[in-house]
């Protein structure tokens, strides 16, 4: 099936700053994208181009195979949700919701049956005579999401729609966001800088830096084999460590990084002095119990951070900073300054595209 939205080569310019630079990517057919990144990436300047609210300086924007480059935003089959909210203070609900549908002129029976199906579908049946004044922050959210879902667009896009929201109410907007999503099975693509929210909802993430995509893929794949240092360290806790491989034997690599050696496994390209980045992340660290692992790792405890049904140790590296361990708990207690020996599996760490 063909992509609902594919952008080839697309860049965006102010003036001399490039705030989307030459991304391609392409949604697959009924996915819920994320794009991810800090407040400047340009992941917001990308989707209001996709709307039609930015022009686009060079490359192409498809949407159901139809290049829209010059397509105004009301002939779009996209619609577009925003953090401000912009309902109609003195419309009731219902009217908010059939807004659009009476631009188009529809048939008062027909705007009634789908502002009667839009409120069902994010759970406020009955609402439709309610002031948007006297809804909570929450409500007014689900009203913005049928007002622009009872458009019935092929793609819904989502500029942080739930970014103002107090942290409870956002986790049960995103499941019900995610829930809505499965039972259209429409494109929506959603800007977000948090990475859990992502994480959370997302089929794919595209995660965006400085303007251009360092890489996209399904959640797990991008925490678990991150493809660049940026990637790396913004999905999640990670110990980003940099150093110079002194030796290769077989399928392993001898790392000295931080004034100790890592074993990890060692790439087909990788030659001996090769200065060489790598992400372990915390919780595939473990302290040595006897077992058979293939790396180990003697270091002096810095400190202990309880985290509810987690605890983070920090142990010391020799030339400075220090290695993150996750876990549940020591097998004995631990002092503080104490040497402890850790624990992981060759390919835990994993090699990146750029070296700090």
């Amino acid at each position: 099936m063909a992509s609902d939205v594919k952008l080839t080569d697309v860049t965006k310019r102010f003036g001399r700053d490039t705030a989307v630079d030459n991304v391609s990517l392409a949604t697959q057919p009924g996915e819920f994208l994320a794009f991810l990144g800090p407040s400047g990436c340009g992941k917001t300047t990308l989707l209001r181009m996709i709307a039609g609210l930015e022009d686009v300086t060079s490359g192409t924007i498809e949407i159901q195979g139809q290049v829209v480059n010059d397509v105004p935003i009301h002939r779009r089959p996209t619609n577009m949700v925003f953090q401000k909210l912009a309902l109609f203070p003195h419309l009731n609900v219902g009217d908010n919701v059939a807004f659009g549908l009476r631009l188009k002129r529809e048939s008062n029976d027909a705007i009634r049956k789908r502002v009667k199906d839009a409120l069902a579908l994010v759970q406020l049946p009955g609402y439709e005579e309610r002031r948007v004044t006297d809804l909570s922050g929450g409500q007014q959210q689900r009203v913005a999401i049928a007002r622009a879902l009872v458009n019935d667009p092929k793609v819904l896009l989502l500029d942080e729609p739930l970014g103002a929201l107090d942290l409870k109410l956002q986790t049960h907007l995103q499941e019900e966001l995610r829930a809505i999503q499965k039972r259209l099975r429409s494109t929506f693509i959603y800007v977000t800088h948090n990475q859990v929210e992502a994480m959370t909802m997302s089929d794919r993430v595209a995660v965006m830096n400085k303007g251009k995509v360092e890489q996209i893929g399904p959640v797990t794949e991008l925490y678990a084999r991150p493809a660049t240092r940026f990637v790396a360290s913004f999905l999640g806790t990670t110990n980003l460590l940099d150093g110079a491989v002194e030796a290769i034997d077989g399928g392993a690599a001898r790392i000295r990084a931080s004034g100790i050696l890592f074993d990890v496994a060692a790439r087909p390209d990788m030659k001996v002095g090769q200065r060489v980045s790598f992400s372990l992340r915390p919780e595939n660290i473990r302290f040595d119990e006897g077992g058979a692992p293939e790396s180990r790792l003697s270091l002096a405890l810095d400190s202990t951070s309880p985290r509810g049904s987690t605890t983070i140790y920090r142990f010391r590296l020799p030339e400075g900073g220090s290695l993150v361990v996750e876990g549940l708990g020591t097998p004995r207690p631990f002092a503080q300054g104490e040497t402890v020996v850790l624990a992981f599996d060759r390919d835990a760490p994993v090699l990146l595209a750029d070296v700090g």
